[in-house]
Parts: structure tokens; C-alpha cells; sequence
């Protein structure tokens, strides 16, 4: 059995920098996620996609903010347990004892639910021959934009993700973007970028159209669009990409007595502690007043969550407030010798 102060479950950037400030007030920590690596939606869905909203870093990529990430709290020798999800959660005296789908357990003095607990799944195509191309010639994300280099893309979809990939991958491939509707519910500017593009001949945008049916063999060499009039058009394609958006699937969490409303954990803004105590949760998966859906929220809540956890692993002592700047202490945990 892994014995730690607390448990993350969630290993995006949310879970990562609380990760980075439990390390500096003295606490240990392991993380736990149902993705095969570190990063959670920056890195599954949006890896070179530029991120505008950091605090002090102008740009940067969902991976590039991973790396860093990671690269913060590597003096605390933080263990993962990824492709796994926590399933069974009990109280025993004053910590829980945790385990996982992948038969890993836990005795913790306190749990910070960072995502991680359920999975997001991708809204697919209704059309069932669809199946057998998936993570072959069929995605529903971008894990590596070159393999589409040279090749014919038909992206489905309205919103960012679409109309972003399709203006990133038409500088490489010959590209199709199909949507259902005549509007949009991307950013205007990326709607009036593919609309130039269009004009140009380096998009070819179909509207009102749906996906009927993909041929192949091993892999798609075509897809059949279907207009809203019945009107039926066959279109050579290598690759298919859907973005539909994501489901939350938010599985065991749901029998473990929290508060959820809306598919979100509720608590308080002191701590981020929910209706348990001993368990916090901070990221896109809590819910409080006026709560914004930003990394830099993110990063607050497992700031304050982190030293909510304090009390529960060391009950017997005051947590002291202190500046990096000056913390002989938080110098030391993070591998910084003074001279």
C-alpha cells in the first residue's frame, strides 16, 4: 500500500501545481489518472494549440505548459499512477484508504479531486460503420498533425476545435470542413478565417451537410456528406476528424456521498473542501459562485486546497505562511542551496 499525505486524482494542470504546493508546504503527494500521461485536456485535446491566459507567459502550447509543469515539481519526486481510476474510497480512523481499477491502493490523510476521477469521452459519429476506423483513419482528436501532411482531411464540426484544425491543417493537407449547420459556434475570427480560406480554394467548407457513410477497406478512401435537401455528395478523403465535443463521465465518484450538482463537485471557497471532510476538489470538476472555467482559477483553488490539506496530514502542527523568497525551508524542498 503507497502511504502519502494526500492524494491528487487528476494529473492536468490543476492537479500538478497543487502538486507543486503541497511540495512547498512540506507535504507528500502521488497522483492518480485515467490517461495514459500527465497533462489532462491540454495535452489529450489541445496539445499544440496556443494558450493565451497564463499569467507572465504571453503563449504557450498545452504541452509546453505540461512540461513545465512537470519540470516544477520534479524536486518533490511526485509518483503517477496513470491508466488508472479510482474505484473504491473508505474511511478508516482518521485517513482514507483508496484503490484503484489497476489494483493500486492508497492510505492518505486527504484526497484532492482534480479531474481525473471519471474520463471525458468524445461525442462520436452516429453512423456504426464508423467503429472500425477509429484510431486508424478516424479520430476524434489530434495526437500528431504530421501523419495528415500531403493527405485529404474531412473535419466534422462548429466549433473551435474544428474550425482551429482546419485552419492549421490546411497549410499541410487539402482539407473539408463539413458542418450540419450554416452558423457557427466558434470565434468569429476563426468562422471569417475558414470563410477566406474558402474563397481562396484552401478549405472547402460544406454546410448544412452530415456524415452518411465512410468507405474502405482497412482504411477510408472516401466519405459519403448528405445536405439537409436529401442531396448526396461523395468525397475522397485519407483521414476523418469529428469534433463534437466531450462527455463527462463522472463513474464511482457518483457513491462517494459528495455533493454534486450538475455533474460538478460543490464547495467552499476557503479551501475547496467539499462536503466531506478530507476531500477537496479544484479544477473544471468543482462548482462555487461566480467560479471560472480558467486554468489560473485553477491553480488558486490548489493553492488554498493544498494548505487545507495541511491540518488533516499533520494534525499537531500550524501551518506558518511563507514567501519562497525567503523560506530557508521552501528553498530546501525545492533543491535550491544558499550560499
Amino acid at each position: 500500500m503507497n502511504k502519502t499525505d494526500v492524494l491528487i486524482i487528476g494529473a492536468g494542470p490543476t492537479g500538478l501545481f497543487c502538486a507543486h504546493q503541497l511540495g512547498i508546504i512540506g507535504l507528500t503527494c502521488e497522483i492518480v489518472d485515467n490517461l495514459d500521461k500527465a497533462g489532462g485536456q491540454c495535452i489529450e485535446l489541445y496539445p499544440d494549440k496556443p494558450i493565451y491566459d497564463i499569467p507572465a507567459i504571453p503563449e504557450c502550447t498545452g504541452e509546453e505548459l505540461t512540461n513545465n509543469l512537470l519540470k516544477q515539481i520534479k524536486p518533490f519526486n511526485v509518483n503517477f499512477h496513470l491508466n488508472q481510476r479510482v474505484e473504491k474510497l473508505k474511511k478508516v480512523k482518521n485517513r482514507w484508504h483508496i484503490k484503484t481499477n489497476g489494483n493500486e491502493e492508497f492510505d492518505v490523510a486527504s484526497i484532492v479531486i482534480a479531474g481525473g476521477v471519471g474520463s471525458f469521452e468524445p461525442r462520436k459519429f452516429p453512423v456504426k460503420e464508423c467503429e472500425k476506423f477509429e484510431g486508424n483513419t478516424l479520430f476524434y482528436s489530434v495526437k500528431d498533425k504530421t501523419i495528415f501532411k500531403d493527405k485529404t482531411i474531412s473535419i466534422f464540426g462548429g466549433g473551435d476545435s474544428a474550425l482551429d484544425w482546419a485552419i492549421e491543417l490546411s497549410n499541410t493537407s487539402k482539407v473539408n470542413l463539413i458542418h450540419r449547420r450554416d452558423g457557427f459556434s466558434g470565434a468569429e475570427s476563426s468562422v471569417q478565417k475558414v470563410k477566406e480560406l474558402n474563397d481562396q480554394g484552401k478549405i472547402n467548407l460544406y454546410t448544412k451537410y452530415q456524415l452518411d457513410s465512410v468507405s474502405g477497406e482497412n482504411k477510408i478512401n472516401s466519405v459519403k456528406i448528405k445536405h439537409d435537401d436529401g442531396e448526396v455528395k461523395d468525397i475522397e478523403s485519407d483521414f476523418v476528424l469529428g469534433f463534437f465535443g466531450l462527455i463527462m463521465q463522472l463513474g464511482p465518484i457518483l457513491e462517494w456521498g459528495l455533493s454534486i450538482d450538475k455533474k460538478k463537485v460543490e464547495v467552499n471557497t476557503e479551501n475547496f473542501e467539499t462536503n466531506i471532510n478530507g476531500i477537496f476538489a479544484i479544477g473544471d470538476i468543482c462548482s462555487y459562485p461566480g467560479k471560472l472555467k480558467l486554468i489560473l482559477s485553477g491553480f488558486h483553488e490548489g493553492a488554498l486546497a493544498a494548505r487545507g490539506c495541511f491540518k488533516y496530514a499533520k494534525p499537531d502542527e500550524k501551518l506558518r505562511f511563507e514567501f519562497t523568497t525567503t523560506s530557508k525551508a521552501a528553498q530546501e524542498r525545492l533543491g535550491i542551496k544558499n550560499d
